[in-house]
């Protein structure tokens, strides 16, 4: 993964910290900001990264959450079918797995989706992995409620 130094340098700053580990950016807003990132799965010094896509992009972040905090994630647990779900969790980690160098032999990423194994733990995992074009459920009821709400406001205005 070969990241620009203004490309690492702006992620730092969307961050507000150094990444961890090798980066590349995936999806762009139309100004060319990063807006998700796919992490290598093992972080600098071989602790494993079980969140392969990361949302950086400042705008998408504050979206998805305030749908967290308005009980997005319980109501995105209830909205998507638990197989499908769990089939999406499989997908996600079989995608990062295959991104481990073949002769690793520490510890590995476990799980799904932003490290979990069942069920939803962030939205803003969901939702990155959709954008990058991962085939998930939460990501497209995420991409929903977002355009849900943003038409809403446009209306209001």
């Amino acid at each position: 993964m070969t990241t620009s130094a203004a490309d690492r340098a702006r992620v730092e700053e969307l961050l507000g910290r150094p990444p961890g580990g090798e980066f590349e950016i995936v999806v762009r807003d139309e100004t060319g900001d990063p807006v998700v990132l796919r992490n290598a799965p093992l972080l600098v010094g071989g602790r494993p990264m079980p969140t392969l896509y990361w949302l950086c992009g400042e705008r998408a972040r504050k979206q998805v959450g305030r749908l967290e905090a308005d009980g997005g994630v319980r109501r995105a647990e209830q909205a998507v079918d638990p197989d499908e779900l769990a089939a999406a969790h499989d997908r996600y980690a079989a995608e990062r797995d295959a991104l481990l160098p073949p002769d690793h032999e520490g510890p590995v990423p476990s799980d799904g989706v932003g490290g979990t194994r069942r069920g939803v733990k962030c939205l803003h995992a969901h939702y990155a992995w959709h954008l990058a074009g991962g085939d998930d459920p939460v990501g497209r009821w995420v991409a929903r409620q977002l355009a849900a709400d943003e038409a809403a406001t446009e209306e209001s205005t």
